[in-house]
């Protein structure tokens, strides 16, 4: 059996294939530093998602241990441990302007708004109500708007 083994200059011309372009995971140029806005956002973003952690503990401890669902106070915590570290994680990111904050600010903002509907709709009528009204529309959807605005914008600017 013959075997057939092509040059450098063979295969390039072989089937009007060119050789392959290795592209690097990471580039080795520096990126440039985030602007300021980018900066101050990004830690606003990381204090939130502190800030976020000793309400994980209240949350925890303040939940009625009877509802529909088994679970229901490890859904809740575990989904707003979920929103700390997604802004956590985007804030850090887009702090040290790197374009994947995009990424952690899209999922971010998912759960943000996710969690908004959950406790509103969740809520029983009066106080709680009012209260998961209040935490939507002061917290949730606003940080779920700024994470929003902060992914579209590094999207738009890769295109």
């Amino acid at each position: 059996m013959r075997q057939l083994v092509l040059r450098n200059d063979e295969l390039a011309g072989a089937g009007g294939f060119d050789r392959a372009e290795v592209i690097p995971l990471y580039e080795e140029a520096e990126e440039p530093r985030p602007a300021r806005g980018m900066r101050r956002t990004g830690w606003l973003l990381v204090a939130c998602g502190l800030a976020l952690l000793p309400w994980l503990y209240v949350l925890a401890a303040g939940l009625p241990a009877t509802a529909p669902a088994a679970h229901w106070p490890v859904a809740l915590v575990g989904l707003d441990a979920l929103e700390a570290l997604g802004l956590i994680a985007t804030g850090l990111l887009a702090a040290r302007g790197d374009r994947r904050h995009a990424l952690a600010a899209a999922a971010t903002a998912t759960l943000l708004v996710v969690d908004a509907w959950f406790d509103t709709t969740t809520a029983t009528p009066g106080g709680d109500f009012a209260t998961a009204v209040a935490m939507s529309l002061g917290a949730e959807l606003p940080l779920a708007a700024l994470c929003g605005r902060l992914a579209l914008r590094a999207l738009s600017r890769l295109g």
